[in-house]
C-alpha cells in the first residue's frame, strides 16, 4: 500500500524547483493526480508546455526564477506547504545550483513556514568525492539539512522512461550502427522507472516519518552496461556487435575534447550506480519499483526494422489448453 493514497495532497501547494525537465513532467502528473496545487519554478517557464494540459483550471502556475536572487525566494515560497528541489546539472556553477548554495534556498523555505522540503540528490553523492558532480551533490545535502533540518533527501539511481535521454539514447544508437563501443561494460547500474521515482517523491512530501532521513531509491534489478545494451538490441530484434572498451581506453577517450563522455561522467560510470543497502530505500517510501524488462519490448518497437510490423511481433501460435 502506498504511504500516501491518491488525493492525500488535495489542495496543498507544492512548489517544485527545476520542475520543467524530464523528472518534473512525471512528478507533476503524480502530484496533480493527488489534487495538489502545483507551482513550477524554472528559468524558462515556457518549457512547462507539456505539463500545462495535465492540471485543472487554476491548479498549476509557472514562475520564472533565478535562484541566485535570494530576495525572490520569499515570494516564491509564500503559501507553499511543500517544496521539492529537482535542480541539478553536470556543468556550470555546480556550487550554486546543487551544492553549498542550497543553504539559502532551504533557509528561505523554512522561514516561509513550508512544512516539508524534499531534496533530490543522487546515488554516489559524497562531499569528499573527487568528482565535482558527486561532491556538490553531497555538499548540497548538508546545505539543505542545515537550512531546513527536517528535510527529506532522496538519492535516485539512473532514471528511465519512454521520454528519457538514457535508454532511448542507446536505443537510437543501436538502431543505427551494426557495432558499438561500450564504456564501462562491467559497470553496475540499478535503473529506476521515472514514474516510480515520482511516486516516491510524492509519498515523501507528506510523510512525517521521512523527515531528516536520506533514502537511496533504485529499481529492482542490477545490470551491467553491457547487459543493458544487449537487452536493448534484443528488444529491437537486432543483432549487434558490442565492443567492450577497457578502462584505460575509456579514460583516454573521456579526456579528449568533444568526447561522447566527459571525465566526470566516466568516473561516475566506473564507480557504478547501485543503492546502498544500509540506507532506507524505495520500499520504505511505499513504492514497489517496476523493472526495465516490463517496458523495454514495447518501447523498442519504434526502433525495429519494420516497426510494429516486424515479423518477430507476430502473435505466437496458441499452445495446448489445460
Amino acid at each position: 500500500m502506498s504511504v500516501n493514497a491518491t488525493g492525500s495532497l488535495s489542495g496543498k501547494v507544492v512548489t517544485v524547483l527545476g520542475g520543467t525537465g524530464f523528472v518534473g513532467c512525471h512528478l507533476a502528473q503524480e502530484l496533480l493526480s493527488r489534487g495538489a496545487r502545483l507551482r513550477l519554478v524554472s528559468r524558462d517557464p515556457n518549457k512547462a508546455w507539456r505539463i500545462r494540459p495535465l492540471g485543472n483550471l487554476g491548479q498549476m502556475q509557472s514562475i520564472a526564477l533565478d535562484i541566485t536572487r535570494t530576495q525572490d525566494l520569499a515570494r516564491v515560497f509564500a503559501g507553499s506547504d511543500a517544496v521539492v528541489n529537482l535542480m541539478g546539472a553536470f556543468s556550470g556553477n555546480l556550487d550554486a545550483l546543487q551544492g553549498r548554495g542550497l543553504a539559502r534556498i532551504a533557509t528561505a523555505a523554512h522561514e516561509a513556514g513550508v512544512h516539508s522540503f524534499v531534496q533530490i540528490s543522487a546515488i554516489g553523492a559524497d562531499a569528499e568525492a573527487d568528482v565535482a558532480y558527486a561532491r556538490t551533490k553531497g555538499e548540497g545535502e548538508a546545505a539543505v539539512l542545515s537550512g531546513f533540518p527536517g528535510a527529506t533527501i532522496l538519492r535516485p539511481s539512473i532514471l528511465f522512461g519512454d521520454d528519457d535521454n538514457f535508454v532511448m539514447m542507446f536505443g537510437r544508437l543501436i538502431a543505427m550502427a551494426p557495432a558499438l563501443p561500450v564504456f564501462g561494460p562491467t559497470a553496475r547500474i540499478q535503473p529506476l522507472f521515472v514514474d516510480d521515482a515520482a511516486e516516491a517523491i510524492a509519498n515523501a512530501i507528506d510523510n512525517d516519518a521521512a523527515r531528516g532521513k536520506i533514502y537511496e531509491v533504485a529499481g529492482p534489478e542490477v545490470l551491467t552496461m553491457l547487459e543493458l545494451n544487449e537487452r536493448i538490441a534484443a528488444a529491437q530484434c537486432r543483432k549487434r556487435a558490442f565492443i567492450e572498451l577497457p578502462d584505460a581506453v575509456s579514460g583516454a577517450i573521456a579526456s579528449v575534447p568533444f568526447s561522447p563522455i566527459s571525465r566526470d561522467q566516466w568516473a561516475l560510470l566506473k564507480a557504478g550506480n547501485v543503492a546502498n543497502a544500509s540506507k532506507p530505500g524505495i520500499a520504505e517510501l511505499g513504492v514497489e519499483p517496476r523493472p526495465l524488462s516490463l517496458f523495454l519490448d514495447r518501447w523498442m518497437v519504434r526502433f525495429r526494422k519494420a516497426g510494429r510490423f516486424n515479423e518477430s511481433n507476430a502473435m505466437p501460435a496458441p499452445g495446448p489448453k489445460f
